[in-house]
C-alpha cells in the first residue's frame, strides 16, 4: 500500500477531477474507483466522487499495490535494422503497441522482442518494459532501440539524457509552411483539461525544442523532417500542431476526419544515430519509408 496526501487550494471543484489533475498518470475512472472503494478521505472522513472541495480540505488517498500481470513471448515478425550482443535496432511498424499498458498486454514490440532475444534484455524498466529504453507512439512508425543487457541500457538512458542521440523524423503537415526550416522552443506539459493530451500551454511544462527542415512542397501539404533536441511526449505532433501544421492524419491535435482515411499521423523515425555501448562508435541506422507513406509522396507528387 501508499499514502498519498494532498492539501487543497481551491474551492468547488470536484474531488475525482482535483485529483486527476494532481495525479495525471492516474486515471479519472480509477480514482472513482478508489473513493467508492473507501480508500479517499477528505479531513479524514471518506467522502463520494461528486464532493466538492474547499480550500484547506486536506485529501488522503490510500493506493493498493498494483499487480502487474505475466507477459509473455509471442512469435511477432520483427522488421531487424542492426542486431549485436547489445542492442537491437527495429522499424516498428503502424499500429504496434511499444511496451504492454492496461488494454494492450498482447501484440505489442516487447512481446515481439522476447521471443527473438530470449532471456537478453535488459530489466533495468521492470517486468512490463523489458530493453525498452524509449519509445515512439502506437501509430508512429520507424526506428526503435532495445537494450539486450543493462549495461548498454544504462549507457543508451545517459545518451538520451544529453540529447546526444540523432533522432530525425519524417512527417507529412496540413499548410505550406513558408520557411525552409526553423526550429519551435516551446515547453510541453500535460494538457490543462484533456489528460490525454500534451500542450504548450501547461503549467508544470517541460522545455522541448524540434528543428525542421521542408524537403518538399505540395498543393496544401509540406514534406518535412524533424530533429529532436528533446524527447517529451507527443513533442513533434505538439509542436508542429501550435504553428498551425498539424501532421497529416492526426485527429488528436488536427483536423478529427483525415482526407486519405489514414490510421493515424503520417509521421516516422527515419534516421537514429548512437555511440555503441560497448564499442563508442558512432552508429546511424535509417529506416525506410512505410509503404502508405511512400503512396502518399507519389499521389502528391503527380498530383502537383
Amino acid at each position: 500500500m501508499k499514502e498519498v496526501s494532498f492539501k487543497c487550494e481551491q474551492n468547488n471543484q470536484r474531488i475525482d477531477k482535483f485529483l486527476a489533475e494532481q495525479m495525471p498518470e492516474t486515471s479519472r475512472s480509477y480514482i472513482q474507483k478508489l473513493i467508492k472503494e473507501g480508500l479517499v478521505t477528505v479531513n479524514c472522513q471518506p467522502m463520494k466522487a461528486n464532493y466538492k472541495t474547499n480550500a484547506d480540505d486536506v485529501i488522503h488517498l490510500t493506493l493498493p499495490d498494483l499487480k502487474e500481470p505475466d507477459i509473455t513471448a509471442e512469435n511477432i515478425p520483427l522488421d531487424i535494422l542492426y542486431e549485436d550482443s547489445d542492442i537491437l535496432v527495429v522499424n516498428k511498424p503502424k499500429s504496434m503497441v511499444v511496451h504492454p499498458a492496461p488494454g494492450h498486454y498482447s501484440g505489442t514490440l516487447v512481446n515481439a522482442v522476447m521471443y527473438h532475444c530470449k532471456n537478453h534484455l535488459s530489466g533495468i524498466n521492470g517486468i512490463m518494459r523489458p530493453g525498452i529504453v524509449h519509445r515512439i507512439d502506437m501509430d508512429t512508425t520507424g526506428s526503435l532501440l532495445v537494450c539486450k543487457n543493462d549495461i548498454a541500457h544504462q549507457a543508451l538512458a545517459e545518451q538520451l539524457k544529453e540529447h546526444s542521440i540523432t533522432r530525425k523524423y519524417h512527417a507529412i503537415v496540413i499548410g505550406n509552411i513558408k520557411e525552409d526550416s526553423g526550429t519551435i522552443n516551446k515547453p510541453i506539459g500535460r494538457h490543462p483539461t484533456d489528460r490525454k493530451k500534451m500542450s504548450v500551454h501547461a503549467k508544470n511544462s517541460r522545455e522541448a525544442i524540434t528543428h525542421y527542415t521542408v524537403l518538399e512542397r505540395f498543393r496544401g501539404y509540406t514534406y518535412i523532417e524533424c530533429t529532436l533536441e528533446t524527447g517529451r511526449t507527443h513533442q513533434i505532433r505538439v509542436h508542429m500542431a501550435s504553428i498551425g501544421h498539424p501532421i497529416l492524419g492526426d485527429a488528436v491535435y488536427g483536423p478529427a476526419k483525415s482526407a486519405f482515411h489514414l490510421q493515424g499521423q503520417t509521421l516516422h523515425a527515419k534516421i537514429l544515430g548512437i555511440m555503441h555501448p560497448r564499442t563508442h562508435e558512432y552508429m546511424e541506422f535509417d529506416a525506410p519509408l512505410p509503404e502508405y507513406f511512400q503512396k502518399l509522396l507519389f499521389h502528391f507528387r503527380n498530383k502537383n
